[in-house]
């Protein structure tokens, strides 16, 4: 049988394919706890005028009220980073399967800003830019590894072994996709534990390619809820 043509890729993808999160999300349903019923009336208040309330949440971490938004994200991603995703159980994932359906042969590789070399021990450690040969190394093995399990996978298959069987062989760098759902609060969370920034209350140092995914979660997150991120920025990256 003809096998399909195998793919090396440094990116990820992350799609923004359904939301309901704005700023007067977050006042509403705070200021139910003072106004009760009354709170209805902030339904479609100007979040503009109560940036000084959001501002507040943040800061004194309230953070429920940041829980009545939600959006979800289609990932694309290698399997790798997905692992580390799901590590943070508050969202909620659903993952294509590798059981009911023949998985594409697109691999990640690191491309050349990809840093290759730490140094310093775990817990005190940085990561450094390697050398043009380590850079060498790493792409043709992945690519030779990669292709080699991606024709054993093949054989398998065409010889009538199930999908859930084959699928053993396919290493970590296999991409695969899901949707992620999560809500401003869980956001928050994963952004702070899972991106690098000046200015954090809390320092984090996470695998570059799940930053990568965070840096284009967060550019979404922006853009719908601009007065919470600006909160968030003012309160040291911590999530309320």
């Amino acid at each position: 049988m003809e096998h399909p043509q195998i793919e090396f890729r440094s990116d990820m993808t992350v799609e923004l394919v359904k939301s309901s999160a704005s700023d007067s999300d977050v006042i509403w349903a705070a200021r139910v706890s003072t106004a009760g019923e009354q709170s209805l009336e902030d339904l479609g208040a100007d979040p503009a005028k109560s940036q000084g309330l959001i501002n507040y949440l943040a800061r004194e971490r309230h953070g429920s009220p940041f829980e009545h938004t939600s959006m979800t994200f289609f990932i694309s991603a290698p399997i790798f980073v997905f692992r580390e995703f799901m590590r943070h159980r508050i969202a909620s994932y659903n993952e294509e399967s590798g059981r009911y359906r023949e998985m594409k042969p697109v691999f990640y590789v690191p491309d050349n800003n990809r840093n290759l070399v730490q140094v310093g021990k775990t817990g005190a450690y940085t990561f450094e830019p390697g050398t043009e040969q380590q850079h060498k190394v790493v792409t043709e093995n992945t690519k030779e590894v990669c292709a080699a399990a991606y024709q054993a996978y093949k054989k398998m298959l065409d010889a009538g072994v199930a999908r859930e069987v084959a699928r053993i062989v396919l290493p970590l760098s296999l991409y695969s996709s899901m949707y992620v759902t999560m809500n401003a609060r869980a956001l928050m969370n994963f952004l702070s534990l899972r991106t690098t920034r000046e200015g954090s209350h809390f320092p984090s140092y996470p695998q570059r390619e799940i930053e990568m995914v965070a840096e284009k979660m967060e550019a979404h997150f922006k853009e719908l809820m601009p007065l919470t991120y600006a909160a968030f920025e003012k309160s040291g990256r911590v999530a309320p």
